[in-house]
């Protein structure tokens, strides 16, 4: 069955920068690009067009024709099964406060790391799967999707806890795999380690750089093309030895 594909709208006025995010989620499996606008206009444009292809918004605070801000109430109004994404370099309390009140997804200050990036959106995969098709969730079902643990919490994940794709047998065998290499691996090296496909093992390492059990980082392949590298790390060890 293939992952599910969420499309993202990147509303960025710096289209270098624009073309950074985009070369970060396309790294991502189960993401695409709906649409890039370098203002409000064409974002409200794009969103009237396609809302029911867009998923998720990428909004920079700093627009041309508009405030951020401005943007992210009236997308939250008028298309409330899409999540916002703050993605911009204002660091003022009282913007990021307006955000928060305003239910963004996550707040990303430029400039932006391909980790942290991946991080999100396997965060975002893992809500909306473990959302997805479900009548009702208990309060262990829910502190899991929201990671609402203490600080320094560590529980060994249980059956029910783990999300919708992920197994304890295969997620094991992803960090041993891991485990063996002391050098940073691509989703198809891990997947040559563990006899799985690339898809499978990209699914299994987006979902421990989401539990900060492995890192990520985009590097350059052989012919140039960017791609991301993941690392297990130290911490995790005991973690997968408790799965």
């Amino acid at each position: 069955m293939p992952a599910a594909q969420y499309g993202i709208l990147i509303v960025e006025d710096d289209f270098r920068i624009a073309d950074i995010h985009k070369a970060f989620v396309e790294q991502d499996e189960g993401f695409y690009i709906a649409g890039v606008a370098r203002n409000g206009s064409e974002a409200k444009a794009l969103m009237a067009e396609q809302a029911a292809a867009i998923h998720l918004v990428l909004l920079d605070a700093y627009l041309p024709d508009v405030e951020g801000l401005e943007l992210l109430w009236a997308i939250r109004r008028d298309y409330t099964h899409v999540d916002i994404v703050m993605v911009t370099a204002a660091r003022e309390v009282e913007t990021i406060s307006e955000a928060l009140r305003g239910g963004v997804f996550d707040y990303l200050i430029k400039p932006i790391e391909a980790a942290r990036m991946g991080q999100m959106l396997a965060r975002f995969r893992r809500e909306r799967e473990a959302l997805s098709g479900r009548n009702e969730m208990n309060q262990d079902e829910l502190d899991h999707v929201f990671k609402r643990l203490q600080p320094g919490e560590a529980p060994r994940p249980t059956s029910s806890a783990l999300p919708k794709g992920i197994d304890r047998l295969t997620l094991r065998r992803v960090g041993e795999a891991m485990a063996a290499e002391a050098t940073p691996l691509t989703a198809m090296q891990v997947a040559r380690i563990m006899g799985a496909s690339r898809s499978t093992a990209r699914r299994y390492l987006e979902f421990l750089v989401a539990e900060q059990r492995v890192s990520a980082e985009l590097g350059y392949g052989d012919v140039g093309r960017p791609e991301r590298r993941y690392q297990l790390l130290e911490a995790a060890h005991s973690w997968l030895k408790s799965l």
